[in-house]
């Protein structure tokens, strides 16, 4: 399997298959707004689109990076989302990454997105793809804990044996970790950063497709798996 690893203004062609990756924190919260009942998410190019998503459907549960802001239902971390109750609910999510990533490459014939905890389940939907890009999200593309998250999905994804625990433990060691362990970035409760690293806690995976005007995130079974995995408590 050819791989690319590439930052989002370093796509210079649509891949025919990407993963787009963000750890900390797109990502991880999106699997689990899944395992907490969600039915979709929708990804918004902008926070006036999630806005004005929400304000027409106000069933619909909105999340954004930061702070909470007047509109908003959520914030992007997952030790906050992990106490909702989404059975059923379509999710808006807009960040800073994540969602820019997704949308970058919305024209791919597959879109995983992905992180730590849905590891396994993206490199079993790769088997016997001939060349996979990789969308590093953070930091412009240099975002040690989503290449390293990229680079062992890649391993997993060839079928070699592969420790997690050195591409952990790079994502542990890395500047967005470090930042929400600090309280640097806001919105942030203080088990998101081992939320974000814990591998496979999933057994889905997440593929992006659009649908209609909206590009939509659902999680999928991957081969030799069934259904969707209730929060370990």
């Amino acid at each position: 399997m050819k791989t690319l690893f590439l930052g989002i203004a370093d796509l210079a062609e649509t891949p025919s298959v990407a993963v787009v990756v963000d750890v900390m924190r797109a990502f991880t919260v999106a699997a689990w707004a899944f395992a907490r009942g969600a039915d979709r998410i929708v990804l918004a190019e902008s926070l006036d689109e999630a806005l004005a998503l929400k304000a027409s459907h106000p069933d619909w549960v909105a999340i954004k990076d930061g702070p909470p802001a007047p509109g908003f239902d959520a914030v992007n971390s997952p030790g906050l989302l992990r106490s909702l109750d989404l059975t059923g609910r379509t999710v808006v999510q807009k960040t800073t990454a994540g969602t820019v990533g997704a949308l970058a490459v919305k024209d791919a014939n597959l879109v995983l997105c992905a992180s730590f905890v849905v590891a396994g389940a993206t490199a079993r939907l790769l088997h016997g793809s001939e060349s996979v890009t990789f969308v590093v999200t953070g930091e412009d593309g240099k975002a040690d804990e989503d290449l390293a998250c990229a680079q062992y999905i890649a391993r997993r994804a060839t079928g070699d044996a592969t420790d997690a625990a050195a591409f952990v433990r790079r994502a542990a060691d890395s500047r967005a970790a470090e930042e929400l362990a600090q309280g640097v970035r806001q919105g942030v409760h203080p088990d998101d950063v081992a939320l974000c690293l814990e591998v496979d806690r999933f057994p889905f995976a997440m593929v992006a497709a659009v649908e209609g005007p909206l590009m939509v995130l659902r999680a999928a079974s991957s081969p030799g798996r069934a259904g969707l995995a209730a929060p370990r408590p």
